[in-house]
This record gives C-alpha cells, sequence and structure tokens, in this order.
C-alpha cells in the first residue's frame, strides 16, 4: 500500500444528466481539483468573466479556489427553444500526489479529446469504484486517478496544436488502435468520425504521414509480436486475436517487417531469454 505522501484521493466522481436547467455557482471556487468531461448535449462554463460554449469532448480541469460556474438551460434554435441536455462525468478529488501533479506544469483549462480515449473510460471507472458502498481496496481508485492524470499529460504532449482538422485525425487514431484486432473498413473509420471516406484517409495522412491501413497494420505488428514473445498462445490465434483475417497472410507480412516467421521469431527470443 502506498504511503501517505503518495496518496491522490478521489472525494466524489460520477455522472450527471440534466434534461431540466441547472445552475451552480461556486464564486470563492472548490476546495479540490475538478475533473469535468462533456459526453451529451452541450452546456456553458464561465471562463474569464463570460460564459463560454461547452461542446462534447470538452473537459475542463480547475485547481482549488478557482471560480466555478455552469449553467445548463434551454438552446436557442431555427424552430425556438431546444430541449435541455446535458451529461458529464466529474471528479473532485486531491492529495499531495495531485498537488505535486497540478504544479509540475501549466495546465491548459480546457482540452478536446475524443470518446474513445482511454481518458473517458478512466473517468467511467472512477465513477464505477466510487458506487462501491464496501469497498476494501480504496488504493484502486488512487491508482485510477494517477493514471488518469498522467494520461492527459500523454495526451497534450501527442497533440500538435490544431484545429478541427487534427482533433478529427486523432478521433481516427483512437479508433484504430482500439479496434486493431477485429476486422474493419475505410467505411467503417469514416462512418465512426461522422466524415467522408476521402476527408478520413486525407486528414490521417496529413496528420500522421501514413495510412490508416498501414497504421492499422503497424498496431497489429506489434501486438502480434507481443503476444509471440510473453504468451503460449499458438501463433494461428496470435493471428486471428491480433486482427489478421488469417494464417498465410499475416506469415507474409511478420517476415516482411521482422526479416524472420512468426516461428523463428518465437524461438529466437526465448533462446535470448533463457540466456538472460
Amino acid at each position: 500500500m502506498e504511503g501517505h505522501g503518495e496518496d491522490c484521493k478521489v472525494f466524489t466522481a460520477g455522472y450527471s444528466f440534466h434534461r431540466k436547467p441547472f445552475y451552480m455557482h461556486e464564486p470563492d471556487g472548490i476546495q479540490n481539483y475538478l475533473f469535468r468531461l462533456q459526453t451529451e448535449g452541450n452546456c456553458q462554463l464561465r471562463s474569464d468573466g463570460k460564459f463560454v460554449d461547452v461542446e462534447v469532448g470538452d473537459l475542463h480541469m480547475y485547481g482549488p479556489d478557482e471560480p466555478y460556474e455552469l449553467r445548463i438551460d434551454y438552446t436557442q434554435g431555427a424552430t425556438g427553444k431546444q430541449a435541455v441536455e446535458s451529461g458529464d462525468y466529474h471528479i473532485f478529488f486531491g492529495g499531495e500526489w495531485a498537488d505535486r501533479w497540478w504544479h509540475e506544469q501549466g495546465r491548459p483549462a480546457k482540452i478536446k479529446i475524443p470518446l474513445t480515449d482511454n481518458i473517458t473510460d478512466l473517468m467511467r471507472q472512477i465513477a464505477m469504484e466510487k458506487r462501491r458502498i464496501d469497498n476494501p481496496y480504496p488504493e484502486i481508485c488512487s491508482h485510477y486517478m494517477k493514471i488518469l492524470c498522467l494520461s492527459v499529460d500523454r495526451y497534450l504532449s501527442e497533440q500538435p496544436i490544431g484545429g478541427p482538422r487534427t482533433y478529427l485525425a486523432y478521433q481516427i487514431k483512437s479508433y484504430i488502435e482500439e479496434n486493431a484486432s477485429s476486422a474493419f473498413k475505410l467505411e467503417d473509420v469514416a462512418l465512426h468520425i461522422g466524415i467522408s471516406i476521402s476527408r478520413a484517409v486525407h486528414l490521417f495522412k496529413e496528420a500522421f504521414d501514413t495510412t490508416i491501413m498501414q497504421y492499422a497494420l503497424d498496431v497489429r505488428l506489434n501486438m502480434a509480436q507481443e503476444r509471440i514473445m510473453f504468451s503460449p498462445m499458438p501463433l494461428e490465434e496470435v493471428a486471428e486475436s491480433s486482427g489478421f483475417a488469417n494464417y498465410t497472410y499475416f506469415h507474409r507480412v511478420f517476415r516482411s517487417r521482422f526479416g524472420m516467421s512468426p516461428k523463428e521469431f518465437r524461438l529466437t527470443k526465448r533462446e535470448q531469454q533463457h540466456i538472460t
């Protein structure tokens, strides 16, 4: 169990969905750190003295004593007032580890993340942990919170400064990484992001200097390489579980990438591990 000085305490975490107007104002700021991720609908948060629109995928981060003002209300559309709809994950946390993490570098007030990103999954997992009434392992939630904070750091480090085009390209990248173990087509990627195939192909190539399917192949080969080295799975099962349609194709692309067959690769790595 970690020492007290390494604690990252989650005080409360959950999911809220509003179908009626809602208003919250903490002029003196909240006592703890706050992560708030908009997952459905929209709302407004006050920033620099004025309300700004919050959209799906907006992750707002607040430090202690920062004023907080949230407004969820009807929106004005072409046909008049639109129904209220706003959903979000929120986590209030603190502790010495959180203090150190927060002050290590400047933290942006808001970042945009795809809802397919693991940051969303971590917030959901933390919320589920906090629902447990009888939990003999509260340190699990602390560790999840640390992973979430560090995942935010990694996300920021991997994100070049850019607008909607960059955001869409990273949505495609996240989709590939999450679905590489199953067969998918370019149409599936484009449909998931909500853009045309040609636009998806262009944006991804522009952002990462490789094609969507080439990146998918790279991810699958990396998965297969790890499973060959560290699991007892038969090679045919390695191929299938890593997203390859058949073993013949897997054998060919694996040899092309690593200069040896999957079987030779496994034998070589096991001999090296035995020597060390």
